[in-house]
């Protein structure tokens, strides 16, 4: 999240004359993330987000907003779109931008999770994964192998020799895995692809709720859980594996939807496609940054060591 397209009050009252969410009281910018332009939006009867879409089109957007709005309905603590009073219409328009306005969720987000949270998380991704099963949308991952075929040659120049090798390395793993019959028989559906630390919510211990689905897509389920256990299940200084809060997060999510024989042998490869993911796009953004008022790109090194570590360092599943 950050801001890349400026709001002004006028704005947002503008908006809010649209809306049935009472009257304006304070609009303020989020710094963090890199994709859209984000605000807290509060009004007389309550906190909002505002989201303006710098990438995703008119087009694309009524997946992720209306995903949201099923499991929302379904009783999935997401985000839930608000929808113009007249209209009806979850998509919105604001400064020429296509926008949304979903309720804030309670809480914080927890950067240094435990064992605790790490099984609310694989819990609620397991409901999330079965409660998508019945939407009907579909829409490819669109950060998903395609894009890293596309993008790898693009950011290869920016890389030394060795990150280079390894890069292109995995690449070629990758696509080999996803030619396989294997890979064929992973369950799939809509996916979040981006259940970081700070796109979630906790009260204490307490889960709150996911935010920020202008990832998600139709993908592996097992990736979705790669993408949770390469952040929220590895020490941040050194990309490696901590056990207790991927057993956590493990168990929990098979109590709920045990994985399946495909899963099982795919489990690394997907640990590792995840890592991949996000080593490609930090690098993207690292090296093509886009001017935003608030924005600090991620370091895309983080993601290289975590490759590192699932390469060297595979697991074995209980």
């Amino acid at each position: 999240m950050a801001v890349f397209t400026e709001v002004s009050d006028k704005d947002a009252r503008d908006l809010l004359r649209r809306m049935s969410l009472g009257s304006f009281q304070t609009l303020q910018g989020i710094q963090g993330g890199i994709e859209n332009t984000n605000y807290f939006l509060t009004t007389d009867q309550g906190q909002y987000v505002l989201t303006l879409f710098e990438r995703l089109s008119f087009e694309q957007l009524p997946f992720y907003l209306h995903l949201m709005k099923h499991l929302a309905q379904a009783g999935i603590p997401v985000p839930d779109p608000q929808s113009e009073s007249r209209s009806g219409d979850i998509l919105l328009k604001v400064c020429g931008k296509p926008a949304a306005i979903v309720n804030k969720l309670a809480g914080k987000s927890q950067l240094a999770p435990q064992p605790v949270h790490c099984a609310a998380v694989g819990d609620m991704l397991a409901r999330m994964h079965l409660a998508g099963q019945s939407y009907e949308r579909q829409q490819p991952n669109l950060r998903g192998l395609p894009w890293w075929n596309e993008t790898v040659p693009v950011v290869l120049p920016h890389l030394d020799g060795k990150a280079a090798a390894m890069l292109r390395a995995e690449l070629a793993y990758q696509n080999h895995v996803a030619a396989s019959a294997s890979y064929a028989a992973l369950p799939r559906g809509p996916v979040h692809a981006d259940l970081f630390r700070d796109n979630a919510m906790f009260d204490g211990d307490k889960l709150t709720g996911f935010f920020d689905f202008y990832f998600a897509g139709v993908d592996t389920w097992l990736f979705d859980l790669a993408v949770c256990l390469n952040d929220w299940c590895i020490n941040h200084a050194t990309g490696a594996h901590d056990a207790p809060r991927a057993k956590a997060m493990i168990d929990a999510y098979q109590a709920v939807r045990p994985l399946t024989s495909a899963e099982r042998e795919l489990f690394n490869a997907q640990l590792r496609a995840g890592a991949l993911r996000f080593w490609i796009s930090r690098l993207w953004d690292f090296h093509l940054p886009r001017e935003a008022a608030l924005l600090t790109p991620h370091d895309p090194t983080h993601f290289e060591r975590v490759l590192s570590q699932r390469i060297a360092h595979p697991l074995t599943l209980g």
